[in-house]
């Protein structure tokens, strides 16, 4: 039991680590005429819409959402894998 609490403790870490290094990391997307500058984390930090379209805008925060996800995976697996041996996996 004892041991699970510290696996738990480690895991909450490693997530709050992961969280910190995502905040830090800033992906620039400019699609349809539309600038965006979105975190890591996901949260866009600039939103420049030069008078675009709603369509325009949409497809320019999926996009801005989809690379901020590819930053967080990178991230995760360089941080030898993130949470995976504690969920199970590769053991």
């Amino acid at each position: 039991m004892f041991q699970q609490l510290k696996d738990l403790k480690k895991m909450r870490d490693q997530a709050m680590e992961i969280q910190r290094e995502l905040q830090k990391e800033e992906v620039q997307v400019s699609k349809n005429g539309v600038d965006i500058l979105i975190t890591g984390d996901q949260k866009i930090k600039e939103l420049n819409s030069n008078d675009r379209s709603d369509n325009d805008i949409k497809e320019a925060v999926n996009e801005a959402i989809k690379k901020s996800q590819e930053v967080a995976a990178r991230k995760l697996q360089s941080m030898g894998g993130g949470l995976q041996g504690l969920l199970g996996g590769g053991q």
